[in-house]
């Protein structure tokens, strides 16, 4: 396996320590990242709108609080990007759409507020597709100009994986958190469904929604995750497992579930190698990888998600009901053809339907829970290749939407590469495991990486 290593990267935790013994600063550190935006935002495009000045004020504020030993949290201080179709106070969410042009919240969304109340630094809103479900923006991959960076947290994920902020906040409904981070080589988090507050998103599906986390390590990612959950919460929901300044305590898996699922018929021979050398490096180290080769209920369990997945389009069509049949209505083909395409699928799904939905996501999800019992989580592929080239096409969603759809945790962990381009590795565990489920990709990162 040829192990990924991301020479661009800015991690705040590691730096963190510098700041607390007076070698670096806060400012010091927004500048660096500042001068990486001016290099590359030109070619990048990352970014909706940036507020150096606003980030420079608070990062300001932040050393003068170092300075006194007195910092108000693990992110104090941490520049942070912000995908635009979460609400900020003080700068637009525009939701890469003209019908919110110029568009701005009077307050901003709760993982926002839980950010800046640790003193963490917001420098800008970050690209993202049509209301992270429409046309692309014209973000480019951080490692590769010609190709997509992938989607919906377009900007974030290039923005972390260029070294332009240490940090970004994306979103999840199928694929949108874990396919870019992927592709531009940084760590992915999207939590069990609810985990983290959703307050302030524009909303699509209110059943498959999640908040999600890149972060250039996965120490600032669960750090950042972790801000959030204790700060604000997420209402009707437990906080985050073992919520803390760094990932928690690696713990080495004893069984790993290697789930194939369709999405392996999409995959080309140098994906298959790589993941093949990063099974045999998990097997090196001790760990058991079972799968529908050596457990036939594996098979059975694979054959039963591969036919119920795509149900995950009905649901999400059928939820985005309010609002966008009402942005349809008002503002016609300004809002994109893919969201129009949801509305008129919506209109053929009936209530029976929609209650058979949510009964045939409720089974998968016990079925998943029954075959995780006696294993530490589940790995594949967070998509079937490096980035592609071009843009139209921001990458398969087919290995993503099983977690989606389910509402489980999985992280993309930046262990592997193909052709000098980053590809991630899937880790999948079981709801309200989170904590769980990041000690053994802590283990994974240090051991493999």
């Amino acid at each position: 396996m040829r192990r990924w290593s991301n020479p661009q990267a800015v991690s705040f935790t590691a730096a963190r320590p510098r700041f607390i013994d007076g070698s670096d600063t806060p400012r010091d550190f927004l500048e660096r990242c500042i001068a990486t935006i001016e290099a590359r935002e030109a070619s990048l495009k990352a970014w909706v709108v940036l507020d150096c000045d606003g980030a420079r004020r608070a990062a300001d504020q932040s050393t003068a609080r170092y300075r006194a030993g007195q910092p108000l949290s693990p992110v104090d201080g941490c520049p942070v990007g912000v995908k635009d179709i979460i609400a900020t106070r003080d700068l637009p969410t525009q939701m890469n759409s003209p019908a919110f042009s110029g568009w701005q919240s009077p307050c901003d969304a709760a993982a926002v507020h839980a950010m800046r109340k640790g003193g963490a630094v917001i420098v800008g809103k970050t690209v993202t597709t049509e209301f992270a479900v429409g046309y692309s923006g014209p973000t480019t991959n951080a490692f590769d100009p010609a190709r997509t960076p992938g989607g919906s947290s377009s900007g974030s994920a290039a923005a972390v994986g260029a070294g332009m902020v240490p940090l970004a906040f994306g979103t999840q409904t199928q694929g949108s958190t874990i396919r870019p981070a992927s592709y531009n080589g940084a760590v992915g988090y999207k939590p069990t469904l609810g985990m983290l507050p959703l307050g302030g998103v524009h909303p699509l599906s209110q059943t498959l929604d999640h908040l999600g986390v890149i972060g250039a390590t996965l120490d600032d990612v669960w750090c950042a995750a972790s801000q959030v959950s204790l700060a604000v919460g997420s209402p009707g929901h437990r906080s985050l497992p073992a919520a803390g300044a760094a990932a928690p305590a690696p713990v080495r898996p004893r069984r790993m579930i290697h789930l194939h699922t369709k999405g392996w018929a999409e995959i080309d021979a140098k994906t298959a190698a790589a993941f093949a050398g990063f099974a045999r490096a998990l097997a090196d180290q001790g760990v058991e990888l079972a799968s529908r080769e050596t457990d036939p209920a594996l098979a059975r369990l694979e054959r039963d998600l591969d036919a119920w997945v795509d149900e995950g389009l009905d649901l999400l069509a059928c939820e985005m009901r309010w609002p966008f049949e009402a942005y349809v209505e008002r503002h016609g083909t300004v809002i994109g053809e893919r969201i129009r395409g949801f509305m008129k699928r919506a209109r053929e799904i009936t209530p029976a339907r929609y209650d058979e939905l949510l009964a045939n996501r409720a089974r998968m999800q016990a079925a998943v829970r029954e075959a995780a019992a006696g294993s530490d989580g589940f790995v594949t592929l967070p998509c079937s290749s490096i980035a592609p080239r071009g843009f139209e096409f921001t990458g398969s969603r087919t290995f993503l939407a099983y977690w989606s759809c389910l509402g489980f945790p999985t992280f993309s962990l930046p262990l592997m590469s193909v052709d000098d381009m980053p590809l991630g590795v899937q880790w999948m565990g079981i709801d309200g495991q989170d904590g769980a489920l990041a000690a053994s990709a802590n283990w994974c990162m240090q051991a493999l990486a």
